[in-house]
């Protein structure tokens, strides 16, 4: 396996297809968690979790099951109960190991298992033809992707709490302004040369 092939795949899902600010795949966790650092830290971890044993479970799934029944037709609904299934682990290892942040959470932790970011990494992995090493180190890589987005988010916000920020704009308006900016800024990574 080629390396340089390995860090084309690593820095195009981290940088150049950021499945939040490119694709704009799990824009409700994004909004929503992205207020405070620690809950995006949290949130970021559970989704990178999820994310990359979802890429590989799901690529097994398809391979080893699907293909050889014919029976392709099923990958959305087994994609989903996987991701379903692996949600429920992390939440329940959360509220048992780290109550605090599972509270922190919310409702946007079980709301990973709806996340389109999650479902999007299970479904380009087959479409991008990936091999499984392949799969996963894309599904962990669209993670540190989604988890770098969320924490340049809470550290704008958390500091938009300090400054005056005309009424008008206050909450979810000031938010989608620096989504839209950040996502502009990101483009300027589509022009590197691998």
């Amino acid at each position: 396996m080629d390396v340089g092939h390995l860090l084309v795949i690593v820095l195009g899902a981290v940088f150049i297809h950021n499945f939040v600010l490119n694709r704009f795949l799990g824009i409700c966790p994004f909004i929503g968690v992205s207020k405070k650092i620690d809950s995006s830290i949290g949130m970021g971890m559970a989704v990178a979790f999820v994310m990359t044993l979802a890429g590989g479970v799901t690529w097994c799934v398809h391979h080893f099951l699907l293909v050889p029944l014919n029976a392709t037709f099923l990958q959305t609904v087994s994609f989903i109960l996987v991701i379903a299934a692996l949600v429920q682990l992390v939440e329940m290892f959360l509220q048992k190991n780290s109550p605090t942040l599972y509270s922190a959470l919310g409702i946007y932790l079980p709301l990973i298992t709806t996340n389109c970011a999650v479902m999007g990494v299970a479904l380009l992995n087959i479409r991008e033809g990936y091999s499984l090493i392949e799969a996963l180190i894309f599904s962990f890589s669209a993670a540190v992707g989604f988890t770098l987005a969320l924490l340049l988010m809470a550290g704008i916000r958390e500091r938009l709490e300090l400054v005056q920020v005309p009424r008008a704009f206050r909450g979810a308006p000031i938010a989608f302004i620096v989504a839209g900016l950040m996502a502009i800024a990101f483009m300027g990574f589509a022009g590197m040369k691998l």
